[in-house]
């Protein structure tokens, strides 16, 4: 693939993230991104943070996730 091609493959990627996730709060976006099967760094780079900010809110996510498993919901 050329380079121009990948560059607007990744600038649609990155609109189509957007409109899907703009009313979203930063956290329910990273775990969605995260469930359609972005990685940690692709979503840092989608949503405009790092790629540090993006792994504690998938930990908190995970933390929150097993609590709500031990509690039985």
């Amino acid at each position: 693939m050329s380079e121009e091609l990948i560059k607007e493959i990744k600038k649609t990627n990155k609109l189509l993230v957007m409109m899907a996730t703009k009313d979203l709060p930063q956290n329910e976006k990273i775990n969605f991104l995260s469930k359609v099967g972005f990685g940690q760094k692709e979503i840092a780079d989608l949503i405009g943070t790092t790629s540090n900010t993006v792994g504690v809110a998938l930990n908190r996510l995970k933390k929150t996730s097993q609590k709500g498993k031990k509690n039985g919901k």
